[in-house]
């Protein structure tokens, strides 16, 4: 007898609101924090793959970069006017290192391709881009929290940038070959999880076919 073949779990993974995303914008974070979120969902890119980063890996004035991809492969991602413009903010008069620095010269023993040779900082790990992210996206994660509860509140995962940047996509009606380019998944079977509508536009699809609303037009 063969061995029988379980079905996977669904992935209860939900896309982030449009409301939660403009929140996510308007929060008072720094310039380091504000561009790597806006080159994470605007690109659709895992955020791994943006943390490994070099400056020497972008072409600011096409609004792309080179990264290195699961299996080790060479891709490209792309960007749009919102991280194009933080950039050479944070950039400065840096030509090569990682993109995303953390606050403290690098430790001993530090790799040299995880050290900007101009200031001797290391690359941000994504523990501690997660660790920024969550600890941030706390009160949005719970809008009937006070800041008082703030330590007991659990934030958001970085990968939900990229949920909600495909799921958008999805529910704009890109194609599937688009999706797969943006995800850069190999298997259609990979974008289920991003192919439930949000909240949002659920909303907009039950208003726009109020009877209400189809006489008033």
């Amino acid at each position: 007898m063969g061995i029988e073949r379980r079905p996977a779990p669904p992935d209860r993974t939900k896309a982030l609101a449009e409301n939660q995303i403009t929140a996510l914008w308007r929060l008072d974070v720094a310039l380091r924090e504000k561009t790597f979120w806006e080159m994470v969902y605007a690109s659709a890119a895992r955020a791994d793959e943006v943390l490994c980063l070099n400056v020497d890996d972008l072409y600011p004035q096409d609004k792309h970069g080179k990264i290195t991809a699961k299996g080790g492969a060479t891709e490209r991602i792309h960007w749009q006017s919102g991280t194009a413009q933080l950039l050479p903010r944070l950039i400065v008069r840096r030509i090569r290192g990682p993109l995303s620095l953390t606050d403290r010269k690098a430790p001993a023993g530090t790799p040299t391709l995880d050290v900007c040779p101009g200031t001797d900082r290391a690359r941000l790990s994504y523990r501690r881009a997660q660790e920024i992210f969550e600890e941030n996206t706390r009160l949005l994660a719970d809008a009937l929290a006070s800041p008082d509860e703030i330590e007991d509140l659990h934030g958001w995962t970085l990968h939900r940038l990229r949920h909600r940047a495909l799921t958008h996509d999805a529910e704009d009606g890109a194609s599937t070959p688009m999706l797969l380019a943006r995800s850069r998944h190999a298997l259609v079977r990979s974008l289920e999880r991003y192919a439930h509508p949000g909240v949002d536009a659920v909303a907009r699809h039950v208003a726009e076919r109020d009877p209400a609303a189809c006489r008033r037009t």
